[in-house]
């Protein structure tokens, strides 16, 4: 898949979204949709991260970061460089790109913002907004270690292909919750991730 098609179909999407016309409904709404009917929060807090895909040669990548041990949530996870929602953020955008600044010290002007895509709800209690930005190769990266133990790049094509895309599941507060995995070598990428790229590759290959 070519940037101008990622270009093209994430931003379609993204104004469809943005203008309330019809969309065809992503595979995931949130960590719920796999389970039935479950207890969830009472309400959901705004966050939104970044889902950068750099434009490396021969082919795109997505970079992830690894949270570290001692989080209060999501500890030890793989995900997307984001979070919660500030005040003085003026939308998604602002807080996707500021949070990518401070946890992986990836700068706004190596990304151009392509549109935002379906949002996401957590068992945590957030409604996390993905926003799809392309990165032009050149940047450096520096983790803020509080955060993120590692930042790395996996090719997009990975999860491109629903060969790579399985359903796990493991015990919860007392439950059995199901969850998207999409392993990657010695990378388990599951959970909220997982349900991003899975709602990602639905936009991209429907």
């Amino acid at each position: 898949m070519t940037v101008d098609e990622i270009v093209r179909r994430v931003g379609e999407r993204s104004r469809r979204l943005a203008s309330g016309l019809p969309v065809a409904r992503p595979p995931l709404g949130s960590d719920f949709s796999l389970n039935g009917v479950v207890p969830a929060p009472a309400r959901f807090r705004p966050a939104a991260v970044l889902v950068p895909l750099v434009r490396r040669a021969p082919e795109i990548t997505v970079l992830l970061t690894q949270r570290t041990e001692d989080m209060p949530s999501h500890a030890g996870q793989i995900a997307f460089p984001g979070g919660r929602q500030q005040d003085d953020d003026a939308d998604a955008v602002a807080t996707a790109l500021r949070e990518t600044e401070e946890e992986v010290g990836l700068s706004r002007r190596f990304v151009e913002v392509v549109g935002a895509v379906d949002p996401y709800r957590t068992g945590t209690g957030y409604e996390i907004t993905p926003i799809v930005g392309i990165v032009t190769p050149g940047f450096t990266t520096h983790a803020d270690p509080r955060e993120v133990a590692d930042v790395f790049e996996v090719p997009l094509a990975h999860f491109l292909d629903e060969k790579n895309h399985r359903i796990d599941s493991r015990v919860w507060q007392g439950r059995e919750r199901r969850y998207y995995a999409m392993p990657y070598g010695e990378r388990y990428i599951w959970g909220a991730t997982a349900g991003m790229l899975k709602n990602l590759h639905f936009v991209l290959t429907s």
